[in-house]
């Protein structure tokens, strides 16, 4: 499967998805949809399922929607595989709707993590949910994944759980839980199921259903890489080592006095000096042969001995050897004297080696090393070993040196361990273009359907909507933001499609999804511009550990050639029907600006009037905390943008994403932020919050006010760079979103005492220097965010604008006021909205 243009050069040493003997079910052919009924079932012949998909979602068979991707991977496999979405999980009954699965339940809380689908930053309750129909909220339990499985085990509890998704993915060790406050326990434990698959799971998902449908125990599948599950202790084989604590000493070894001779020094440690021994030992030997009262000088010349070091012990040196005595002779003994007494031979001494403490010891090997991180009550009582833990885990990330993990849970009787396999092998060039490849409707389930069979009236489904026209054309980032799940879930080694595959994707677009207009949304992934990036070494690749690519530079080992890309672009335009492309996905702009053919070639063709950006802040305190470039990559590629789109006639925006309240943020930071927000002329409708999801790497410094990124101590060698300014407490957190909507008459009251307390009273005022007004217009105290379910109820209703004009004096700047965006549907949005791809 290793496929010629696989950018990676990461070996993958695994068993192709597609070398499998395909299951026996597999003559029951291909369905349109994945049944999810008895009478669907039945139309397809099945008198059972192989395998039960249990989601969160509403079932949408699209590349872009998990429960679809595995579903499919898993028919073309043979297996018949059936869907229960957004089941009442009030009681087992409707998990029984489809009866036993033969194999196993896969369950999944969907494309979102199932408590940041259900609230907001501020953890109130969202009264919408893009992923159910009607965008209507309330579909899912919270943790869904735990309530599935729990009802799963309810209605057949002799079948095996296999958990998956984001949610999984993101809780497999213990973990900081914001929406109560506490450390909570792996969701491995908490859900009881049988395994866990994180990260991408095609590869895992198809060795597991093969080796269950041999009916192999599903206790005894413990070597699947990308799994976890619970074992009661380390099988024998493997080096443990033990990362349990922070700051402990290695071994300390006496200081010896310099003035001191050599035998003096062994003695004051109790022990005799070997070259005396063994000078004394010669001498009494010679002396011995030569016998008394003769006068004599002996002179030996040894014999080279070469001597092989013995295989170490575990965890004692097995690299260079210090021969502290050496071979005797074992040739001619010349004697000269008064009385010659002949040629004399002495018998050769023992070999003793002492393991040289200037040599660095040399590690087990690391396919049977597991690391033990501080156990589960370690880290809920010790937030300085919870961040110590987090470090560990996203070193131990990359598939190529990655090694085992284990954590406690539990004492006594009780005690079990949660042990997590290295990460999944990423999927070549082939494999992707074969999952991509499969027989997708590309449309919700026919059940969904309004009373004229469309998906496009009120049971319209918000996430497909933004999805409808987008095409996927590769996984992974390397960004390494430390606030993004991405890495966690989706790794760093980008895993990109082929370009054949690809144009025959937007091909199918064009010629069978109902609504094209021949305008396609998005041509990206979790990044735009990373396709076909990597290491320029596999060497390097497989060692690294670092965890951004691009922080605090872009890695001399990294290409950035964005020429494969640009030709896709180019050719994608280029088939007959398709009016435009559009680039929706996030750009990473640091790397753009390496290739200014790239930006030319976005600017001049794919950007629909604005372009998504996110430097995210433009202090230095906060954007090292975040791992993002300074905003000095974001001017030059501003200026690249701006020279392009006068270049092509074109008026066009960039959007530019910033958060509030991140850790290491103070609120001088974001008063700078402010002041540059005015002085550039935006003004922010819709603020990002920090959102402190599950073993991001900026939630443990949320918890523990440490920062994960250096080495954790308890006692801090450098406070500034280790510790972490957090931002806690509603006020704060408002104080903060109020900086970034400095333009908000209802924020002005809090602004004015913050800039007083800050002795930034200067900012106050009514010239355009000034940050916010002296004087205070008489307000209602709500705020209409895009997201107009969630936002504060205003008394009075304003006057809405008509659609595509911004009211007056309003900037056609951020996120209100934009000329409307052409997404490929029938009719043109009349405001713009914000919403994130579905991972």
């Amino acid at each position: 499967m290793n496929a010629p243009v696989d950018v990676s050069f990461f070996a993958r040493a695994a068993k192709p998805i597609t070398s499998y003997r395909k299951y026996w079910a597999h003559r029951f052919g291909t369905a349109k949809f994945l049944p999810t009924s008895r009478e669907e079932m039945a139309a397809l012949g099945w008198d059972s399922c192989d395998v039960i998909v249990v989601t969160g979602d509403a079932y949408v068979d699209h590349p872009s929607f998990g429960m679809a991707v595995i579903g499919r991977v898993l028919e073309a496999q043979g297996f018949r595989v059936g869907i229960i979405a957004q089941p009442d999980w009030q009681s087992a009954e409707p998990f029984k709707a489809l009866g036993k699965p033969n194999l196993f339940w896969g369950v999944t809380a969907g494309n979102m993590d199932s408590m940041i689908n259900r609230y907001t930053a501020d953890r109130k309750i969202r009264s919408d949910d893009a992923y159910t129909p009607g965008d209507v909220g309330g579909a899912r339990p919270d943790r869904a994944a735990i309530v599935y499985s729990q009802r799963c085990r309810e209605a057949f509890n002799d079948v095996p759980i296999v958990l998956g998704g984001i949610e999984g993915s993101l809780r497999r060790i213990a973990h900081y839980d914001y929406w109560s406050d506490k450390v909570r326990r792996s969701i491995v434990v908490d859900s009881k199921c049988d395994l866990l698959l994180y990260g991408n799971a095609e590869r895992a998902i198809v060795e597991i259903a093969h080796r269950l449908a041999a009916r192999e125990p599903v206790q005894q599948i413990t070597d699947v890489r990308g799994t976890a599950f619970v074992r009661r202790e380390t099988p024998p084989g493997y080096f443990e080592l033990d990362s349990t604590e922070v700051d402990q000493p290695g071994r300390v070894d006496a200081h010896l006095n310099p003035y001191l001779m050599v035998s003096e020094q062994a003695k004051a440690q109790g022990q005799s000096c070997a070259r005396e021994d063994e000078a004394n030992a010669v001498a009494a030997d010679a002396n011995a042969r030569a016998g008394q009262g003769v006068s004599q000088s002996v002179q030996a010349e040894p014999q080279s001995v070469q001597a092989e070091p013995v295989e170490a012990r575990a965890g004692a040196s097995t690299g260079s050897a210090r021969t502290v005595v050496a071979a005797q002779t074992a040739g001619a003994v010349r004697v000269t004297g008064s009385a010659a007494l002949g040629a004399t031979e002495t018998a050769a001494q023992p070999i003793h080696f002492v393991a040289n403490p200037a040599v660095r010891l040399k590690p087990p090997p690391r396919e049977k090393t597991v690391i033990r991180l501080p156990s589960f009550e370690q880290v809920k009582a010790d937030p300085i070993l919870y961040a110590h833990a987090n470090r560990v885990l996203h070193l131990e990330t990359n598939p190529g040196n990655a090694r085992a993990l284990v954590q406690a849970h539990g004492e006594g009787a009780t005690a079990r361990d949660v042990w997590i396999n290295p990460p999944p092998i990423p999927l070549t060039t082939a494999e992707m273009d074969f999952v991509f490849d499969l027989p997708y409707a590309r449309s919700p389930h026919p059940r969904y359907a309004d009373e004229q069979g469309s998906h496009d009236g009120a049971t319209k489904i918000p996430a497909w909507e933004m999805i409808r026209f987008s095409v996927n054309i590769m996984r992974g980032c390397f960004g390494g933001c430390t606030f993004c799940s991405i890495t966690e879930h989706e790794g760093r080694i980008i895993q990109s499609r082929s370009e054949d595959s690809i144009i025959r994707e937007v091909e199918e677009i064009r010629d069978k999804v109902q609504g094209f207009t021949g305008t396609i949304s998005d041509l990206g992934g979790p990044t735009a511009n990373m396709y076909r990036l990597g290491c320029r070494s596999p060497e390097i690749e497989a060692a690294c550990r670092k965890p951004s690519c691009v922080y605090p530079g872009i890695c001399p080992n990294l290409h950035t050639d964005h020429a494969p890309l640009v030709k896709i672009y180019r050719r994608a335009r280029a088939l007959k029907g398709i009016r435009k492309i559009l680039i929706g996905s996030g750009l990473r702009y640091d790397l753009a600006v390496k290739s200014p053919e790239y930006v030319k070639e976005l600017v001049q063709h794919h950007v629909g009037g604005y372009l998504k950006i996110a430097p995210e802040h433009t202090e230095q305190g906060p954007l090292s905390k975040m791992m993002k470039p300074g905003i000095g990559s974001y001017d030059r590629f501003k200026r690249m943008f701006e020279q392009y789109s006068e270049e092509a006639g074109k008026k066009q925006y960039l959007i530019p994403y910033f958060i509030a309240a991140h850790p290491g943020t103070r609120d001088e930071d974001m008063m700078n932020l402010a002041v540059w927000l005015k002085k550039n002329g935006f003004r922010a409708d819709q603020v990002q919050t920090f959102y402190p999801s599950p073993m991001a790497t900026a939630t443990a410094m949320y918890h523990s006010g440490r920062n994960p990124l250096t080495r954790v101590r308890r006692e801090m060698r450098d406070a500034a760079e280790e510790s972490v300014d957090i931002v806690r407490g509603e006020k704060r957190r408002r104080l903060h979103k109020a900086f970034l909507r400095y333009h908000d008459p209802n924020n002005w009251p809090m602004l004015r005492e913050a800039l007083k307390a800050m002795g930034r009273a200067d900012l106050i005022g009514n010239g355009k220097h000034h940050l916010i007004p002296s004087f205070q217009p008489v307000t209602d105290g709500g705020y209409q965010s895009a997201r107009r379910k969630n936002s504060t109820p205003v008394n009075a209703k304003a006057t809405p604008a008509r659609p595509g004009t911004p009211p007056k004096g309003r900037l056609l700047t951020q996120h209100t006021g934009l000329p409307p965006r052409d997404t490929g549907a029938g009719k043109p949005r009349p405001a713009f909205k914000s919403a994130r791809k579905p991972r």
